[in-house]
């Protein structure tokens, strides 16, 4: 089969597109042919070793697409079925093999194009602000990197919630567009202006009740400036490559929280937790009041330019690669 197999730790010019052994399953796994699959910020990471890989590996956390085989303990799966999947080796191949822990059937209501972009941005954005966050309604919500895939659809997510009212900050001025279509009630470039100020004025002096930050480094110091005091910032990546310091006096009297989460923990320690936020947010999906955007689209074959695009940052929404053209 073809893939793309990172040779090399660096730049995209040890991604190379080949030929590879096709996966074999276990009992409990399944072997689906891939229609399209998703580039997100983990996949750079990984290509510059800072995610623990082993080289040469196959990029990519998940896929949609048929599934063509059945291990021999996987029940409630079937041959032909479409599903969504978080592969165990990669997903920028032709085929993968999946755990049936982590193998979500498609609604029929949804087409791929939907189903490849939804999973890490849909099912990450709900349980940091259900789950993690434990977000109530009528709390306001400040969301970083707002216009890219996980950033469009936690403003969607929040509002869904029941949030008053959602910011959102972005790396570059031409974004802001992004975020405010997306239902951003604010949106603060704060590559031009400190956002903790602007935050704290929206909100009369009284700071967000919630933070959702991938970013690190001083962004993360900085929200704490703008934080209410029962506020919980939730941290789950470090895009910016700095390590943010947060302090103790900033949380006890403040009765403030730092919450940390990562999707891929979660996959590896807990699946069934995405079984049931499967569950919960298919049908928002469904019923369009969820949408998730889909900003750019590459073949397979291009996934360097696809990484291109989002190390520089400019990516608005989701990244697909097409890896069967026929769809």
């Amino acid at each position: 089969m073809k893939a793309i197999v990172v040779t090399g730790f660096g730049g995209t010019e040890n991604l190379k597109y080949k030929d590879v052994e096709m996966p074999v399953i276990a009992e409990n796994e399944v072997l689906i042919r891939v229609v399209k699959t998703s580039v997100n910020f983990a996949d750079i990471k990984s290509r510059y070793g800072q995610k623990g890989a082993t080289l040469p590996f196959i990029p990519g956390l998940d896929a949609t697409g048929f599934i063509e085989k059945i291990g021999s303990k996987v029940s409630g799966l079937v041959e032909g079925q479409r599903v969504i999947a978080f592969p165990k080796n990669g997903s920028y191949a032709e085929y993968v093999a999946a755990s049936d822990q982590l193998v979500f059937p498609i609604p029929d209501e949804f087409d791929f194009r939907t189903a490849a972009a939804c999973p890490i941005v849909s099912f990450l954005s709900y349980r940091l602000l259900k789950n993690i966050a434990a977000m109530e309604k009528g709390e306001t919500v400040l969301v970083h990197s707002a216009a890219g895939g996980v950033g469009t659809t936690a403003i969607q997510v929040a509002k869904i919630l029941g949030a008053k009212t959602v910011i959102g900050t972005v790396g570059s001025r031409d974004k802001m567009k992004v975020a405010e279509e997306s239902g951003a009630d604010f949106v603060i470039c704060y590559e031009e202006e400190d956002f903790a100020p602007i935050v704290n004025e929206i909100t009369n002096g009284q700071g967000v009740d919630i933070v959702l930050d991938s970013l690190s480094g001083a962004v993360t110091e900085n929200s704490f400036i703008c934080l209410a005091p029962y506020g919980r910032l939730v941290h789950y990546g470090n895009s910016s490559g700095h390590v943010g310091t947060i302090k103790t006096v900033d949380l006890h009297a403040s009765c403030r929280n730092v919450l940390g989460f990562s999707l891929g923990t979660t996959r590896k320690l807990r699946p069934h937790l995405l079984k049931e936020t499967a569950e919960e947010v298919f049908p928002l999906i469904v019923n369009n009041q969820l949408k998730i955007k889909v900003g750019h689209e590459y073949s397979l074959e291009e996934a360097a330019d696809a990484h291109n695009l989002m190390e520089n940052r400019l990516n608005n929404g989701k990244i697909l690669l097409n890896v069967d053209p026929n769809f």
